[in-house]
């Protein structure tokens, strides 16, 4: 059986989006991630949207409570009902036990957590390269790495949550985006 309430892990540049787009060809679902949860909550100027954008106006990070109702909001939706692929969402073990919740409420459960690893130094290398492609001037090695040292922190021990729980598959994000789309497809079953 093919999962299809999945979330994408990884660190900055091993490839979640490119892996995910694959995945919505594939299976027909919908793409959840936090950044566009943010601006469709804060375009609709929904209550939590509001909250959100004086929250980033104000150069800090959105609060748990906040990502967890837009994210609440959002995977009700009727898209969504047959499944999703979430990326950027959870980020954090709150956020994670929050997700569980909200979707044992709904009578479902995280059938797969899958976990992109990639090393650091080819991580930093595909991210400035990225950056000198699109012109990104804030992505230099320091501000790169700094993002690593963020994940390791507060999204890697995710592995170890979704490990305990028997849903975490990882995958190599090394190689050609195809050969990464075979191990990723495999992950969680199978073309359906």
């Amino acid at each position: 059986m093919t999962a299809k309430r999945l979330l994408l892990l990884g660190p900055p540049g091993a490839g979640k989006g490119t892996q995910a787009a694959n995945l919505i060809k594939l299976l027909g679902i919908p793409q959840i991630s936090t950044g566009d949860m943010l601006r469709e909550a804060v375009a609709s100027g929904t209550p939590l949207g509001l909250s959100a954008k004086a929250q980033m106006d104000a150069g800090q990070l959105v609060s748990d409570e906040i990502v967890i109702g837009i994210a609440r909001d959002r995977l009700l939706k009727d898209d969504a009902k047959r499944g999703f692929i979430l990326d950027g969402f959870p980020r954090t073990v709150v956020q994670a036990e929050a997700l569980d919740e909200l979707l044992e409420q709904s009578g479902v459960s995280l059938e797969l957590c899958v976990s992109l690893t990639v090393d650091e130094e080819e991580l930093v290398e595909r991210l400035l390269k990225r950056a000198e492609i699109e012109g990104r001037s804030d992505d230099n090695e320091e501000t790169i790495r700094t993002r690593m040292s963020e994940y390791r922190a507060k999204t890697e021990p995710l592995t170890r949550y979704y490990d305990k729980k028997g849903t975490l598959r990882e995958v190599n994000g090394l190689g050609l985006v195809h050969e990464v789309a075979d191990r990723v497809e495999k992950a969680i079953g199978g073309r359906p």
